[in-house]
């Protein structure tokens, strides 16, 4: 914890300065109160910045974050603000730490770990997974080539067939 405050201290004007807006996914309510202060005073401070979006997971589990989720909808619907019929997967996502963020396009595992390890379950539905054994202190330019090399080398078909995804992007699926 205490190398995020000082990351914070840090980093946070040169962040600020290139219009990088700071977000966190997780329950920052968990951390200690000093800090989850700063984090949030941080996350103010850039929350007008617009060129990209730094975000950080904090006492974040995709579990978790699945069950709070399904949690607010059902209060929800108990409460009588939405009806069964509005519960869609658009307002799930929204109902996510990561609303308003598109899912990512490709994860990459280091460590020669095989498995996403509870981090983004629900967002990761179509994301393209790459596995390497470099340790991340490692993880360096080359390593980053040829995540992206694999990337662009494989036909993103979001849960369709061939056929499928080729009459969708003709318009006509």
């Amino acid at each position: 914890m205490k190398l995020l405050s000082q990351f914070i201290d840090s980093e946070l004007e040169e962040i600020h300065a290139n219009d990088i807006a700071l977000r966190t996914i997780g329950d920052v309510s968990r951390l200690p109160q000093s800090l989850s202060a700063k984090i949030s005073a941080a996350k103010q401070r850039t929350s007008g910045n617009k060129s990209m979006v730094l975000s950080i997971a904090l006492s974040y589990g995709g579990r978790q974050e699945i069950m709070s989720a399904a949690l607010r909808i059902a209060q929800d619907l108990k409460a009588g603000r939405i009806g069964e019929s509005e519960v869609t997967e658009e307002l799930f996502a929204n109902m996510l730490d990561t609303q308003g963020m598109p899912d990512p396009d490709l994860l990459i595992r280091t460590g020669g770990e095989v498995r996403i390890s509870n981090f983004l379950l629900w967002q990761s539905a179509y994301t393209e997974l790459f596995f390497t054994p470099v340790l991340w202190p490692d993880f360096d330019d080359e390593t980053f080539s040829e995540a992206l090399e694999a990337y662009t080398s494989r036909q993103r078909r979001y849960g369709m067939t061939s056929e499928q995804r080729q009459d969708a992007q003709r318009g006509g699926y």
